[in-house]
């Protein structure tokens, strides 16, 4: 079954939804120069790691800065927070260890909660429901599951969910790339068999023309919620929380979610 971008927005049964209220963003770098202490709450600077690779989620926009939704959504939670918010361009892989470094209060990357994150930072509420799915050349035909994909050359971004199904597919070659649009680039390039990759940004690229003769088969793999992280106890997350609530009640979210993907967001 092949799966369009608009079908894919729209159908909660494929088991893409937005919750109520993630690799990343371009534009300079920033230093947070502020003098009290990062991921403490205090701060009426926040530095916000990403990664400029992941549209419509973050990229770095024609006029050199940092745009998409989770880009949009961050400066709403900086709005409603009273804080002023600045964007650090990092490799995906990177963010997690950079918060544990204190050199950035949070990260949203499209970055899925998951257990094994959650040992080492804090999560905020879900923000966005997505899934993984299987990209392949459009003239494939022997691919439609990850069954299908035993023995396969699969393209995954460095340091994600995708990555970590890939590496369980039995003698599969799998090629890690910095972040996804090389992947999927690689997929059109024929230099792999499939691409296992988050399925909104994978149908964007699709639909916006950005990697040609490429398509969706199958299933989603998985349904996963994405959401910003945090140092581990970091007071942040109950204001990021608040903001999180407010901007869905006030029809923020709705807003931004039109704006980026075309469509309503999807009912709770």
């Amino acid at each position: 079954m092949k799966i369009t971008r608009s079908a894919f927005l729209r159908n909660t049964a494929l088991g893409l939804c937005a919750a109520g209220i993630l690799s990343a963003c371009g534009g300079g770098t920033t230093e947070n120069t502020d003098t009290e202490t990062v991921g403490d709450g205090s701060s009426d600077v926040w530095t916000v790691g990403s990664e400029a690779g992941f549209p419509p989620f973050e990229f770095v926009g024609d006029d050199g800065e940092l745009d998409g939704f989770d880009i949009d959504l961050f400066k709403a939670i900086g709005e409603k927070s009273g804080k002023t918010i600045e964007f650090e361009n990092l490799p995906f892989d990177s963010l997690i260890p950079a918060l544990q470094g204190g050199t950035i209060d949070a990260a949203i990357s499209g970055m899925t909660i998951t257990e094994e994150r959650e040992e080492t930072v804090d999560f905020s509420d879900p923000y966005f429901d997505a899934g993984l799915a299987i990209a392949v050349q459009e003239s494939t035909t022997d691919i439609n599951s990850l069954d299908d994909l035993e023995g396969k050359r699969i393209a995954v971004q460095i340091g994600t969910t995708g990555a970590d199904t890939a590496n369980s597919v039995p003698n599969a070659e799998v090629t890690t790339f910095e972040n996804a649009p090389l992947a999927l680039q690689e997929l059109a390039n024929g230099n792999v068999d499939a691409v296992i990759n988050d399925a909104p940004a994978t149908l964007d690229a699709i639909a916006t023309g950005n990697i040609p003769s490429i398509t969706v088969v199958g299933e989603l793999l998985t349904e996963e919620s994405y959401g910003i992280a945090m140092p581990d106890g970091s007071e942040n997350v109950e204001i990021v929380n608040t903001a999180l609530a407010e901007i869905k009640a006030d029809g923020t979210y709705a807003e931004l979610y039109r704006k980026w993907f075309d469509a309503e967001p999807p009912a709770e």
